[in-house]
């Protein structure tokens, strides 16, 4: 069986260490827990590796957030991986900093990557894993909060965050989806 694991972030050094890039952070985590090196590719790096005999495609896309859809529909497509099998990591203001949030399928809530990849997929029917960034920031400051970068409480719980979420992965290729929403949901 093959899984496609999609962290949605920005390239580039600037965006490294900011908010929106967290689908980027959780996806370098679990690449180096699987041991599996990325590698430039069409439309991105990608990371090759093996979780109790299943094959595991890890994707950081190098189209920016907004235009996520076409990296995801070219491996998905080159791999002929099935729908089911595709779990894609972003961030979220709606919830509160850190929470773990795991869905079968439904609305792109407001992100323009995950609503990229609607248009792309023809379908709201795919996994998507968010992580909470909260919304603190004052009226008209969404963008330069959401590329801005960690504070010194968030930098603190950060890592303990990003190694439960790669855990998720992890748990969504092995037990599937409805286990692993039973088991980290909300935590």
């Amino acid at each position: 069986m093959k899984y496609l694991i999609v962290g949605i972030g920005n390239k580039g050094e600037e965006y490294t260490e900011t908010r929106h890039n967290v689908g980027f952070k959780v996806v370098d985590h679990l690449a180096e827990k699987l041991d599996a090196p990325f590698k430039s590719c069409n439309f991105g790096w990608l990371a090759e590796g093996k979780y109790k005999g299943r094959k595991v495609f890890i994707l950081k896309p190098d189209t920016y957030v907004n235009l996520s859809g076409k990296a995801v529909k070219f491996w998905m497509q080159k791999e002929k991986i099935p729908l089911e099998n595709i779990l894609i990591v972003s961030d979220d203001l709606a919830i509160p900093f850190g929470t773990l949030r795991m869905k079968a399928k439904g609305s792109d809530a407001g992100h323009n990557g995950l609503k990229n990849i609607q248009e792309e997929l023809q379908t709201q029917n795919y996994a998507r894993l968010r992580f909470g960034i909260s919304a603190d920031f004052s009226e008209g400051k969404q963008i330069d909060y959401v590329l801005g970068k960690w504070n010194d409480d968030e930098k603190e719980k950060l890592s303990e965050r990003v190694e439960k979420f790669s855990q998720a992965c992890l748990s969504f290729v092995f037990a599937g989806i409805n286990n692993t929403m039973s088991s980290f949901n909300g935590k």
